[in-house]
């Protein structure tokens, strides 16, 4: 079980760092509204430019701990719990924009990997009373 959820911290880890380091601004079939790049998909949802950065900052720092708890296991669950919180408001503003179901699946795939991995690591977190 802990090589899957290895797994799994390292297809979110890179994920989350080619979204948001390589293809920020790109255009991509699964950007919100009808945006070409990250500002103007945020722009969409009706943000102000900083909360592009500030969530962008949020998910890069993530996926480095995420990569950082293959070998310090206490990072894991709180880096995807944040990614969960992330993706469970990625999955609201694809809904307040009226996107089409296919825009949203990223967000969900993302979304069920870390609530996998919080469950997986969540001995390491102190948390394993939890069942």
């Amino acid at each position: 079980m802990q090589t899957i959820v290895m797994g799994f911290q390292i297809v979110v880890a890179l994920g989350l760092l080619n979204v948001w380091l390589l293809r920020f601004n790109q255009s991509t079939a699964y950007r919100g509204g009808s945006a070409r790049s990250m500002p103007e998909e945020f722009a969409a949802y009706g943000l102000p430019p900083w909360f592009t950065y500030i969530v962008g900052g949020l998910k890069i720092g993530a996926a480095i701990a995420l990569i950082a708890g293959l070998w310090m296991p206490v990072l894991v669950f709180p880096a995807a719990l944040l990614v969960s919180l992330l993706m469970l408001g990625a999955l609201a503003m694809h809904l307040k924009v009226h996107d089409p179901l296919k825009k949203s699946v990223p967000a969900l795939l993302v979304l069920m990997l870390c609530l996998a991995i919080c469950w997986g690591s969540r001995e390491a977190a102190g948390l394993s009373s939890l069942g």
